[in-house]
């Protein structure tokens, strides 16, 4: 049998998303991105997609789309967000799936449970809808079946893989650990580890009948990997593979994050793998699980260690009870707030299960039926009112066809709360906890319109048992009050949150004429009728969750004094429920910041149109300087607008016609030397000037020179800055263009 490797990434992020609002606040742990969704895509899914490849002398020879020689699944709930917030990748993950198609006769891509729920701890049908919501996703994106799947955290128990092979997925991947023993000629052999041939896959045969194929990770490799720096050094990962000796599949088992987030370059180094491995250095050859399952079907039965989980040496019960598992590096806290916590969750499912399965009927003809095809309405597969006419019953209004929406809604939102690292981590009060309670709070409070009372005394009751390792958070009930309650939104806060984020329109406001603020759970539609100076008032709609039916409201006063956006109020009269006013003080924290970086980026917007003309402009005023002379007269003028004249001297064409050569030499160290003394951060510039490239460079009739000249002027000043876009662009666009070559070589790419 010849030797084959076979390196999975599992690429995951729990569902982030503000229920209210269906949008990821920013979240100040991951700054300076604005979540940890965009902070970890930038630093380890995107660079996956664009591995260098360097050749002696430190150019780049080659940007590799790692996705196309990799098996690998991707969140749903992450690959939902990726699909809008970086489309240039999940459009190369979709690609590198079809290439590896093409490629091995498989695809790379395999499905993963919906929410990362533990599925041992999840009840039946729950283990139904986070399986075949994930296969709707999968087929959606990916248009094919999912041949295999992977478990939350590896969590397994026979009820979960009977679920996947009613589901027809052929295999999961499973630790080496989870095995109890395999069978041989008829007889049982108990295992330990790494003390059985993890180079083949392994049969279980389940009570109903069916099977499922295990594979299993090689562990020290992939421990290796996660947490022994492997990735530092691209040859010393080859041989460490190169040194598994047994013929059949090396599987190695890494998270996404392990490439650039927690390895800076870890990608540099998965691409020299991937270059060996394809030209099949060392009789090594690349392939994927699907490939190999098919030519080589399991011959050996496997029994497992139930109910079992990569992480936990306890089964699952790092999910649900304080077993010493942990990750923080807190000596001394303890994680006594896992069951509670989970008993909380707990109580919200069954009491949102219970409505659903009392009431569910009366919206619609086949209320399960619809529960799992509402998985396609997620996917973006079908359309809600598609969805709708197809499930729900004749005659009902728009009202009740909203309420039906509502009623999937709710479950969605319950099984939110489940993703696994909710219980991962060993503090209560970190950011993963806390959203699990805003999804379970959501759902309790779609649950108590339906049912004209709430359930949140007894939810706070069971959090109340749950206690925080930090002395100034106490108990679940504690940061419940502190830090979720205060997410919820209501008509005026939506209200309030609407007309600061439409401030920045500058017709607004305008009497009688409308304008719309959205986000993807909520749709705000804001009309003034009496403007006064920064005082007015007007009427809006609301709109809930797609729903056609708006909440009618108007507001008395409101004031938008600019410059003072923290000393907003707004006070409305919501139709059906009375007055209710709402201070921008008010907000929880990640919402403020969210109106903050709107507000600053309209601010960025509008400095950048005011300095870019003056910058270009201002270069050709700048005189050369005497022999004594050490600064500009006026220097202090010229030092603020500085900025400007940076990309005046990139941009503008009079460099070259109207100054002299001793006067672009004086303002370019001018510009160097402002840009030590204030350690500037090049960012906008430098977007701008890919941006600009790119756009010259475009078309039928590109203009290289002037690219050219422009590109190199921002290098002189900004030598060492990413132009990731245009190297990316030029890779992916260009590579086969002979006059590119010079553009290419100022970014050290080396084009073949």
């Amino acid at each position: 049998m010849s030797r084959y490797l076979c390196i999975h990434g599992h690429f995951y992020q729990p569902p982030r998303e503000d229920p209210w609002l269906g949008e990821i606040m920013p979240e100040g742990s991951a700054a300076p991105m604005l979540n940890w969704n965009e902070r970890i895509t930038r630093e380890s899914y995107n660079p996956l997609a664009f591995a260098r490849r360097l050749n002696g002398n430190g150019n780049i020879i080659e940007l590799v789309n790692c996705y196309e020689w990799i098996s690998f699944n991707v969140g749903p709930t992450l690959m939902r967000w990726m699909e809008t917030a970086f489309p240039d990748l999940y459009n190369r993950i979709i690609e590198a799936d079809k290439a590896s198609i093409r490629r091995f006769g498989h695809g790379n891509a395999i499905a993963q449970v919906y929410h990362h729920s533990i599925l041992p701890l999840a009840k039946n049908r729950d283990k139904e809808l986070e399986v075949q919501w994930a296969i709707e996703d999968f087929e959606r994106r990916f248009e094919r079946r999912p041949e295999g799947m992977w478990l939350a955290e590896c969590a397994v128990d026979t009820e979960t893989l009977e679920v996947l092979a009613a589901h027809d997925i052929k295999f999961t991947i499973l630790s080496p650990h989870q095995a109890d023993a395999i069978e041989n000629n008829g007889e049982w052999y108990t295992v330990n580890g790494n003390s059985f041939d993890t180079s083949i896959p392994y049969r279980i045969d389940l009570p109903s009948g069916r099977s499922i194929a295990i594979f299993f990770y090689e562990a020290d490799i992939s421990q290796a990997v996660a947490f022994e720096r492997l990735l530092a050094d691209g040859e010393k990962f080859w041989k460490k593979i190169a040194s598994f000796a047994n013929n059949g599949i090396l599987t190695i088992s890494t998270d996404g994050e392990t490439y650039g987030h927690h390895c800076k370059f870890g990608e540099m180094a998965l691409a020299h793998v991937i270059n060996n491995a394809r030209t099949e250095r060392d009789n090594i050859e690349l392939t994927n699980l699907a490939a190999f399952l098919a030519s080589h079907p399991p011959q050996i039965q496997v029994r497992l260690h139930e109910p079992s989980a990569w992480s936990c040496a306890h089964g699952v019960e790092r999910w649900q009870s304080n077993c010493g598992c942990t990750d923080g590096g807190h000596p001394g806290w303890n994680q006594k707030w896992r069951k509670p916590l989970r008993d909380a969750l707990n109580f919200m499912k069954d009491c949102v299960d219970n409505y659903f399965d009392l009431k569910a009927h009366e919206y619609y003809n086949a209320p399960e039926k619809a529960l799992y095809a509402y998985g396609t309405v997620l996917s973006g597969k079908t359309h809600l009112d598609d969805f709708l006419s197809a499930y729900v019953r004749d005659g009902l209004t728009a009202q009740q066809r909203h309420e039906a929406t509502l009623l999937m809604f709710m479950q969605e939102q319950a099984l939110s709360s489940f993703a696994s690292c909710a219980w991962f981590f060993d503090e209560l009060t970190r950011i993963e906890p806390k959203n699990a309670l805003s999804f379970a709070l959501h759902a309790l409070d779609i649950l108590a319109e339906f049912e004209g009372h709430t359930r949140l005394d007894d939810f706070e009751e069971i959090l109340e048992s749950a206690v925080s390792n930090k002395t100034e958070h106490k108990t679940g009930k504690d940061l419940l009050h502190d830090r979720v309650l205060p997410r919820r939104e209501s008509e005026a806060s939506l209200l309030l949150q609407a007309l600061l984020l439409v401030e920045n329109d500058k017709d607004f406001p305008q009497e009688g004429k409308t304008s719309i603020v959205s986000w993807n759970n909520v749709t705000v539609k804001l009309t003034p009728d009496n403007v006064e100076n920064n005082h007015f008032s007007g009427s809006a709609v609301i709109f809930w969750k797609d729903s056609k039916v708006g909440i009618n409201l108007t507001w008395q006063s409101a004031k938008l004094p600019h410059g003072f956006i923290n000393s907003t109020t707004v006070s409305a009269t919501v139709e059906g429920k009375g007055k209710q006013s709402c201070s921008y003080t008010s907000l929880p924290r990640n919402k403020r910041q969210s109106i903050t970086y709107h507000f600053m980026q309209h601010v960025i917007d509008d400095l950048v149109a005011t300095y870019t003309p003056l910058g270009l402009d201002a270069t050709v005023l700048f005189e050369t300087w005497t022999e004594s002379q050490y600064d500009q007269p006026a220097g202090h003028l010229w030092e603020i607008i500085c900025p400007a004249l940076i990309e005046g001297y990139i941009f503008s064409e009079h460099c070259e016609v109207q100054l002299d050569a001793e006067q672009i030499r004086c303002l370019r160290r001018y510009l160097l030397h402002w840009i030590s003394r204030k350690q500037f951060d090049p960012k906008i510039t430098m977007d701008k000037v890919e941006a600009k490239l790119i756009k010259m460079l475009s078309g039928t009739a590109p203009d290289y020179l002037k690219a050219a000249s422009v590109l190199q002027r921002a290098k002189e000043l900004f030598p060492e800055a990413p132009m990731d876009a245009l190297l990316h662009f030029l890779w992916l666009e260009k590579q086969h263009d002979p006059h590119i070559r010079n553009i290419a070589r100022l970014i050290n790419l080396v084009l073949p």
